[in-house]
């Protein structure tokens, strides 16, 4: 019998965040030097586990290059030497943390599930979170901290009014064919849109009183699963709204239509702006955690 049959097979689901600035998106990349994800890094680490197997993460929720993720989600599977015991979820977290190769990515929490346990397939809900800045009419008039943590619009303010409405369209089950980029490996463009909020922010503590003409809002969209670039499409159209280049009517409008090269609905928000929020998965606690933590460390 090899070591392998021997030892004890254990899987964990793993919360963990990340600025996605200087990765090519949370998804490995294989055999290239200059491009790298966020699963690079987190598979990097988990080496260090010596478990008998190597130790591959299934991520929950993939974001594109540039995109954060407040929390995101994966599960991993960690054979131990014959005799040895699994790993408690606590110790595993810390010793991928102490492991972490880049001080962008977190490892928030761990919890040991089932076998047969899957991070994708078995979540119930995923809710992302989209930043936006208006009254910004230079890119040098945003904070240095807020750049790449948010879109900042010339604008020196929207219609969130208007903005609430349009996006009350979206909500419900509907064919999002309008709002997917090509290259979804989506069977389905149908999909269930529990809730879509736009409301504006406290304000950034990394802003200067006197740069109180800065005004930040955030988009709050959440479904079991999204289509590829969906929200940061749904995010411009709304944007489009609010700056009086659409009615609200036209974005029920453009959503039946189901056609997504219309001349309203091809422009992307950029990937900076957007954070996965939290991936949730029926009775099983998503980490404290996570849910407190926002682009300023405190609950929204």
């Amino acid at each position: 019998m090899g070591p392998a049959a021997a030892s004890v097979r254990a899987r964990y689901l793993v919360y963990f965040q990340y600025l996605g600035t200087e990765f090519n998106g949370v998804a490995a990349i294989r055999g290239s030097q200059r491009a790298i994800g966020v699963q690079n890094y987190l598979e990097e680490a988990a080496k260090r586990l010596n478990s008998v197997v190597p130790v591959k993460f299934t991520i929950s929720s993939r974001t594109d290059a540039g995109v954060h993720a407040l929390s995101n989600a994966a599960h991993l599977d960690v054979q131990r030497r014959s005799g040895q015991p699994p790993f408690s979820p606590e110790v595993l977290a810390e010793a991928l943390n102490a492991h972490l190769r880049h001080p962008a990515i977190r490892v928030l929490q761990a919890f040991r599930v089932p076998a047969d346990f899957h991070a994708r397939h078995a979540a119930t809900s995923r809710t992302y979170l989209y930043r936006l800045a208006t009254g910004c009419h230079r890119p040098d008039q945003l904070s240095v901290f807020e750049r790449n943590r948010c879109w900042a619009l010339r604008a020196g303010s929207l219609d969130v009014d208007a903005m609430q409405e349009a996006a009350q369209h979206l909500l419900g089950t509907h064919d999002f064919s309008a709002f997917q980029s090509a290259g979804s490996p989506a069977t389905s463009s149908v999909r269930t849109l529990r809730r879509a909020s736009v409301s504006p922010d406290l304000g950034s503590p990394f802003v200067l009183p006197q740069e109180n003409r800065l005004q930040f809002w955030n988009l709050e969209f959440e479904s079991q699963s999204f289509l590829y670039r969906q929200v940061r499409r749904m995010t411009a159209v709304l944007v489009a709204v609010g700056l009086g280049a659409l009615m609200p009517a036209q974005v029920k409008v453009i959503l039946e239509s189901r056609d997504p090269l219309g001349r309203h609905q091809t422009r992307v928000a950029p990937a900076h702006g957007l954070f996965l929020k939290s991936v949730q998965y029926g009775s099983l606690a998503p980490a404290s955690c996570a849910l407190q933590d926002s682009p300023h460390g405190r609950h929204r």
